[in-house]
């Protein structure tokens, strides 16, 4: 149902939109959708002393490269980490500028539920700003307490090896506990044992418009 759509991924940081649904969007570019990418911290102010305070915004331009994500589809903004609940209206207001000019027909969002600041202010002005299309929530087990699998994308190895390697690119963030191969591959072989398939990603049905 959502081949060849417009499709927009509201990343509150930069290489969220990859852990959360990477492999689906490589799963949509192949199927013709046209996915745009929007950032909207590359975290300057929580990079490692070992990495330039710019790192992020190189990393995330490979990273939705390897993807298949056209670079005039990223969209960049520069909001500082941490500060997004102070910052509502102004991000609104670029969420609304972004339904005007790209019209896209689904938008993924972080789960409504996602305890990071961040998340849950680009969630909730997500909502705001598409309350009239189709929005699926995407998964971030490390931050999400409780996460509703209600939807399901069927992923092939090809795609689970687009967001691997997608993720490869944020050398910056190797440190984290849930960037690496072994964790990405198990989370979307336990999403594919849910329903019957080698991989998969799961998403929490916010609305969906037929």
């Amino acid at each position: 149902m959502y081949t060849k759509k417009k499709v927009l991924i509201l990343a509150p940081h930069t290489d969220d939109g990859e852990f959360g649904c990477g492999g689906t969007i490589n799963k949509l570019i192949e199927e013709g959708s046209d996915v745009y990418y929007v950032a909207f911290s590359a975290c300057q102010q929580s990079v490692l002393k070992d990495f330039p305070s710019d790192i992020l915004i190189t990393e995330v331009k490979a990273a939705t490269s390897k993807l298949g994500i056209k670079k005039e589809n990223l969209i960049l903004f520069d909001y500082d980490v941490r500060t997004f609940n102070y910052r509502r209206q102004e991000i609104l207001e670029d969420l609304i500028k972004l339904r005007s000019d790209i019209n896209p027909d689904v938008i993924f969002i972080p789960s409504l539920n996602d305890i990071h600041q961040d998340h849950k202010t680009i969630a909730e002005e997500g909502l705001r700003a598409f309350k009239f299309k189709t929005l699926l929530s995407y998964e971030m087990p490390w931050n999400n307490i409780s996460f509703s699998t209600s939807s399901f994308s069927i992923l092939e190895e090809r795609h689970v090896d687009a967001k691997v390697k997608a993720l490869r690119e944020y050398q910056s963030q190797a440190h984290r506990s849930y960037a690496n191969e072994e964790f990405i591959r198990s989370l979307a072989t336990t999403r594919g044992v849910q329903i019957g398939a080698r991989y998969a990603e799961t998403f929490e049905i916010v609305r969906i418009i037929l």
